[in-house]
């Protein structure tokens, strides 16, 4: 295989999989360490690819920093992470990413009994851990500072827990059901929560609706168990997935 059909083909294995790492793409093109690391120099070169530490991913637009997240659509993020809350029992194991939207659930969840958090948000482990919450955090590396970890170590402490429920977002979301991310790395953490937990929830506020830019698709609601937004999923991708939940939030929840 020629250098130009290797890119190519590490091109299209990103866009499938939005992340992956060097060692991946080794055992998948059936090239050396040494070559796939020169033809990796090449794409960055061109700006088509990002590297981080072990990993590549896509050259895509630069996802909203985590401070201005906070403040986009709050007042529905607030919402929706009510009801989410409302949704844990006692007892309960939770995967949580480091979504703003999750975040919110924190202040909800405080009259819980007996649950044990694992996140990758060192302020939401923080926050609950002030309140007697048994928290266990997914170490890795700050990606999003200052509070998000995610890379490989993540994915890999990640896959030693089961949980009960998962509750997690996506930078977008399209009216048929397809989350994506834009310039994410957060693809391989999430499928691990996902695969690892009885029940999957997604959380999304109607201002991810089909955003423009470069997409990394995680996958589809077929994924998931339950949907809660303030938009009436149910009225599209309810048609193509009628066995998840969709649970809407109203100004009046």
């Amino acid at each position: 295989m020629f250098q130009k059909e290797r890119m190519e083909k590490i091109l299209s294995i990103l866009k499938c999989h939005g992340y992956v790492t060097v060692k991946y793409l080794t055992e998948e093109l059936h090239y050396s360490t040494a070559t796939v690391n020169r033809d990796l120099n090449v794409l960055q070169q061109m700006k088509e690819i990002k590297r981080t530490y072990g990993g590549v991913e896509l050259n895509t637009q630069p996802t909203v920093p985590v401070m201005f997240r906070y403040e986009q659509c709050k007042p529905e993020k607030k919402r929706i992470a009510k009801r989410a809350a409302e949704l844990v029992e006692d007892g309960d194991t939770l995967f949580m990413d480091g979504s703003t939207t999750v975040q919110y659930m924190g202040e909800y969840l405080l009259e819980k009994k007996n649950i044990t958090v694992l996140t990758n948000n060192t302020a939401l482990s923080a926050f609950l851990a002030e309140y007697g919450i048994d928290v266990i955090v997914l170490g890795g590396r700050v990606m999003e500072p200052p509070y998000m970890l995610a890379g490989n170590e993540t994915v890999e402490a990640a896959s030693h827990y089961k949980a009960d429920k998962c509750f997690f977002s996506t930078a977008f979301v399209s009216r048929g059901g397809e989350m994506a991310y834009t310039g994410d790395i957060y693809f391989s953490m999430h499928r691990t929560m996902m695969r690892n937990s009885k029940k999957v929830f997604y959380l999304a506020d109607a201002g991810k609706l089909d955003r423009s830019g470069g997409k990394m698709v995680l996958g589809d609601f077929s994924l998931v168990d339950c949907v809660i937004s303030d938009h009436r999923f149910e009225d599209d991708a309810g048609k193509q997935f009628p066995a998840v939940e969709y649970i809407c939030v109203g100004e009046d929840s």
